[in-house]
């Protein structure tokens, strides 16, 4: 376990949900990756973002589907991609990434609570 941190910190980390709009293979990547465009409502709009995801997606299903994001990290370079959004998933048994998302469609854009 992490840190204890105060609610004030949790704060600071601007989550959001927002839906996948673009995704296509990063072969430029190290290790297997998508390059993603999400679209975060109009306060925030379309971020770009490079995920680990390859084992249990295709870009296909994910067009559509909305997932959860950090959208108040600095952008990061990644090979010719600047990734402006931290998009958010869990390792499985075997290391794979598992997207963190919503059960029930949200408006894009809004704030994790």
């Amino acid at each position: 376990m992490a840190d204890e941190i105060t609610y004030g910190d949790f704060e600071r980390v601007d989550i959001r949900v927002g839906t996948i709009i673009e995704a296509e293979p990063f072969p430029e990547a190290r290790k297997p990756a998508f390059k993603l465009k999400i679209d975060f409502g109009p306060e925030i709009g379309i971020k770009r973002s490079s995920a680990q995801i390859t084992v249990h997606y295709t870009p296909q299903s994910l067009i559509g589907r909305q997932v959860l994001g950090v959208v108040n990290f600095p952008p990061r370079q990644i090979g010719p991609v600047r990734s402006e959004v931290l998009t958010l998933g869990f390792e499985d048994e075997a290391g794979a990434i598992v997207l963190a998302a919503v059960t029930q469609p949200v408006p894009n854009g809004k704030k994790m609570m």
